[in-house]
């Protein structure tokens, strides 16, 4: 023991060689903080808010530009392919009713060929679960893809009102919006996704603020051989009014807000 301590006087002094070695701190332990693995670096790259943003567009983007390729349009001159009949028919095209929809075709488009193939009954059916579909597949897309990005900039007045209403009143909100046109299917799918609003509330909404519109395009599309028939021109009258209410509500408020 005489190389750790020295007693002089009844005091222990230790040596050069055992304080030092007492004092020794581990390689690393100080300061000195690993980097975090390439693979860790790429995937917080990758999931990240903006990187999700756009990975939404891209999707979008090559969406629209398959039905452009495909041009779906050709189901009201073409028909529906032969190989398929009764209700298998009808769940594909439900389908592909709401693929399209995300790729933005117009519903009016579709509600119309849902007619002339399938008739008013399974017309409407088939339309009406497309169109759940469809806003299902968008709101999920937003709110997966989008959401984290788009909140942060929700800074002018009316954004906010609209995402405060969408937030707190979410079903009443989009009940109105699918019984009154003006406002267009995908948008209104992208806005209840960056909101807080549920997705149940969303697709209940839909569901039935649709029924109006799509039954009177459905009905149309069925009976456009027979333009003249009551059903016809009811359903062109259901598919006018509504349009003219609301290009006359839009101008009072443009107005209103022109004034303010």
């Amino acid at each position: 023991m005489l190389d750790a301590t020295t007693r002089s006087g009844g005091t222990a002094t230790a040596s050069p060689r055992a304080t030092a070695t007492d004092l020794a701190v581990p390689d690393g332990a100080l300061g000195h903080v690993p980097a975090p693995p390439l693979a860790a670096r790429c995937a917080r790259v990758l999931l990240s808010p903006w990187s999700r943003l756009s990975l939404l567009v891209v999707l979008l983007a090559s969406a629209a530009s398959t039905v452009l390729l495909f041009e779906p349009q050709k189901l009201l001159t073409d028909g529906w392919p032969p190989q398929l009949s009764g209700a298998a028919a009808v769940v594909a095209y439900a389908v592909a009713y709401g693929v399209c929809t995300v790729a933005f075709v117009p519903r009016p488009l579709l509600n119309l060929a849902a007619g002339a193939l399938f008739g008013a009954q399974l017309g409407l059916g088939s339309a009406l679960a497309g169109t759940v579909l469809g806003a299902g597949i968008a709101f999920c897309l937003g709110r997966a893809l989008g959401q984290d990005a788009l909140r942060p900039l929700l800074r002018g007045r009316l954004l906010k009102a609209a995402d405060r209403q969408l937030s707190r009143h979410g079903f009443r909100s989009m009940l109105a919006t699918r019984l009154f046109p003006g406002v267009p299917f995908a948008a209104a799918n992208y806005c209840a996704a960056v909101s807080r609003m549920g997705l149940l509330p969303f697709l209940l909404a839909t569901a039935l603020g649709s029924i109006p519109n799509t039954a009177a395009y459905v009905v149309a599309g069925a009976r456009a051989s027979t333009p003249t028939s009551p059903a016809f021109l009811i359903a062109l009258a259901c598919i006018a009014v509504p349009g003219l209410v609301g290009a006359v509500v839009a101008w009072r408020k443009r107005h209103r807000l022109r004034g303010h």
